[in-house]
């Protein structure tokens, strides 16, 4: 019998193929409930996830024959993995194949909300324009100033790569248990790059260390002509900090494509002229939410076939399941 196989969301026509050539598909194109997930997760033996599902204990072992967890996204923070890896179940995610459309997205943010596009956008649409003028919507200029990176990971370092096509100088945040830097990288103390940067990109992922890693204490630091952008994970920042920082006029701006509650926003944020705000679309392509897809169905199709998945989230094997050998 073809091993069962869950599908969360609807997925390309070319993966669904793939997917079928493994297994038989339990396909929820509209999505699940938790209640939902958990009943149709019986007899399953490979469950393909976005982040928006809660894969934790209970999903877990109610799929009892579960083999392997393959989530369509790099952050994996909305599964229990220590819980899977107890049960002998193999978690993967899609690490490289959206680096360069989070990239792009995170330098779409940053001229929007530097150069106020948003804001302009909004004041044509309501007939709020009354003509140019010497001193109107002034913005700020990139070029000479500092681009603050926050995480050295495949996304930072390609938001860094573009950085002197618009002539700014790039520093990345030194922490603690990071990777070293490269020959080309500049690295200074987290707190010393938000003193001294103009704008501050965050590229973390979300783990205990990095949950409101921006606090009003970070905010505080920042220049009062800065500007926050989020690519990362919603928790990073602390929506009621970063609200309580622009009433304060604390800093310029921010530009954020993810929230601690998708897809509540902080209603503080929301009226804001000076903040703008995308519908989590860092992935947001044709090509990357393909590949994203795909990856997670060759993981399936690894696993299930006995083979090594092909990107792991599990820093070791995990645990066989009790009463089988190792």
């Amino acid at each position: 019998m073809p091993p069962p196989i869950l599908v969360t969301s609807r997925v390309p026509s070319s993966v669904l193929t793939r997917l079928e050539a493994v297994g038989e598909v339990d396909l929820a194109a509209d999505g699940l409930t938790p209640e939902a997930l958990r009943e149709r997760m019986a007899g399953k033996r490979a469950l393909v996830c976005v982040v928006t599902d809660r894969i934790d204990a209970e999903v877990l072992e109610a799929g009892g024959d579960l083999e392997v967890v393959a989530n369509i996204a790099v952050g994996y923070d909305n599964i229990d993995v220590s819980a899977a890896t107890s049960r002998g179940i193999t978690v993967t995610n899609t690490p490289g194949v959206l680096t360069e459309a989070t990239a792009e997205l995170t330098w779409a943010l940053i001229l929007s909300v530097t150069r106020r596009l948003a804001e302009g956008d909004r004041l044509i649409r309501q007939n709020g324009w009354k003509g140019w003028a010497l001193d109107f919507m002034l913005g700020m200029e990139l070029g000479g100033k500092q681009l603050g990176i926050v995480g050295a990971g495949r996304i930072g370092r390609a938001v860094a790569a573009r950085a002197p096509a618009f002539g700014m100088d790039v520093v990345f945040a030194s922490r603690a248990g990071r990777s070293a830097p490269s020959d080309d990288e500049t690295r200074i103390p987290f707190d010393q790059l938000l003193v001294t940067s103009d704008v501050v990109s965050l590229h973390v992922p979300m783990t205990p260390d990095t949950h409101h890693l921006i606090d009003r204490r970070a905010l505080a630091r920042m220049k009062r002509s800065a500007y926050l952008i989020n690519t990362a994970r919603g928790p990073v920042v602390d929506e009621a900090a970063l609200d309580w920082a622009l009433e304060e006029r604390l800093i310029a701006g921010a530009a954020l494509d993810v929230y601690e509650r998708e897809p509540e926003v902080h209603p503080g944020l929301v009226g804001r002229a000076n903040v703008v705000l995308a519908p989590h679309l860092g992935s947001g392509t044709r090509e990357t939410r393909t590949a994203m897809a795909d990856l997670a169905a060759q993981n399936v199709e690894a696993v299930l076939g006995g083979k090594p998945p092909l990107t792991p989230v599990q820093p070791v094997t995990p645990v066989p399941p009790p009463g089988e050998s190792s």
